[in-house]
């Protein structure tokens, strides 16, 4: 009997190490791709919209435009986890009266930077196109903070380079019409089914005309990604061993396509649980990555969709993407670990050379305008 037993018990480990193993060979390098350079965007939910807009900021040169959900102005916290959580937001124990995120003073920084070269030139900013979303219910980050983004671009753009969302009845999540918690919730997985399809408008909003989304299985695939390559010992500086892009057939096949990146919220990095009354304990995995409604549109319209992934550390507990210093003073600049490993994920994917990470502890230091 003890034998038996043995038998089963060893053979259970070989097929958990034979799992793992497979799990682990999936993980590649980045491919590239026949990407176009100069149709490159960016979007992002609520940590990852306040990266979206300092990426978009300080990569002026190199993208067209931006989708915001749940977001600010750039630089927002000026390295202030109290005016992250206080002022651009209200986590977590609410906000302070009704504090501006003081607008002049960031466009300030801005200017600054850019006269230093820390970012590209904002005359860049003067053709893109900026689709921005905010839930009319949402507690996270109230609208006065999207309002002040607003005013933040019209600093740099023409009124009529700016679509802003503000009445659809959304708390602080992602909207689809197809996937989701209540349009109401304020809840994990942070994707709330608002019957409005964010991804959509936003791409729409960037690119122009585009083909009818893919409504049934889709074609293409999801290729995960070896982050590292990157970035020298990611997860010690608040990104993930891997991320994940979505291949439409068309690009796999070497036709010209499109580059969107899109980056997760607080609490939607792989490993991040959470606990449901449906189904208990859940990991969160690639419910991001599958169910925001970005790959529906890729597949009909040669568009790549980069995931780059954030991951929690003790500066860091809800897997937050960089957006007040957490882990490096130069965040918000073209030098910022985070900033500088996602640029050259885009490089790889437009076949550009971005074969050496970035070293884990950059020697440029602190430059920025406070």
């Amino acid at each position: 009997m003890r034998s038996f037993c043995r038998y089963h018990v060893t053979l259970a480990l070989l097929v958990l190490l034979f799992m793992l193993a497979s799990a682990a060979a999936q993980v590649t390098k980045l491919p590239a791709f026949n990407a176009d350079a100069a149709q490159t965007s960016v979007s992002g939910l609520s940590a990852g919209a306040f990266m979206a807009v300092q990426f978009e900021v300080a990569y002026s040169a190199s993208l067209l435009g931006a989708g915001v959900i749940a977001g600010g102005p750039y630089d927002c916290a000026q390295g202030s986890s109290v005016t992250a959580t206080s002022v651009c937001s209200c986590v977590p124990f609410g906000c302070f009266g009704q504090s501006s995120t003081n607008v002049p003073r960031l466009v300030i920084i801005t200017d600054q930077n850019a006269s230093r070269g820390l970012i590209d030139p904002t005359a860049n900013l003067a053709r893109h196109r900026m689709w921005l979303f905010s839930g009319a219910n949402d507690t996270a980050v109230p609208q006065r903070v999207m309002n002040d983004l607003v005013t933040y671009y019209l600093h740099y753009v023409d009124a009529s380079q700016i679509s802003y969302k503000n009445d659809v009845q959304a708390e602080h999540a992602m909207p689809t019409d197809f996937f989701g918690n209540p349009c109401p919730v304020l809840d994990d997985p942070f994707i709330n089914n608002c019957n409005f399809d964010a991804a959509g408008q936003l791409l729409q909003w960037i690119y122009g005309r585009l083909d009818p989304r893919n409504t049934g299985q889709l074609g293409g695939s999801f290729v995960n990604f070896d982050q590292s390559e990157f970035l020298n010992d990611p997860t010690d500086h608040g990104m993930a061993p891997d991320g994940w892009i979505y291949v439409p057939a068309s690009c796999a096949s070497g036709k010209a396509c499109k580059l969107h990146v899109v980056f997760h919220g607080c609490r939607q990095y792989e490993t991040y649980q959470f606990f449901s009354l449906s189904a208990g304990l859940v990991t969160f995995g690639t419910t991001f990555v599958r169910n925001t409604g970005y790959n529906k549109w890729a597949d009909t319209n040669n568009l790549l969709v980069l995931y780059p992934q954030a991951n929690p550390t003790i500066q860091n507990p809800l897997g937050c993407w960089d957006w007040w210093g957490y882990d490096d003073p130069d965040y918000a600049v073209k030098s910022g670990r985070q900033m500088a490993a996602v640029k050259r994920m885009i490089d790889r994917v437009g076949g550009g050379d971005s074969s050496s990470a970035a070293p884990a502890h950059d020697a440029s230091g602190a430059h920025r305008l406070r």
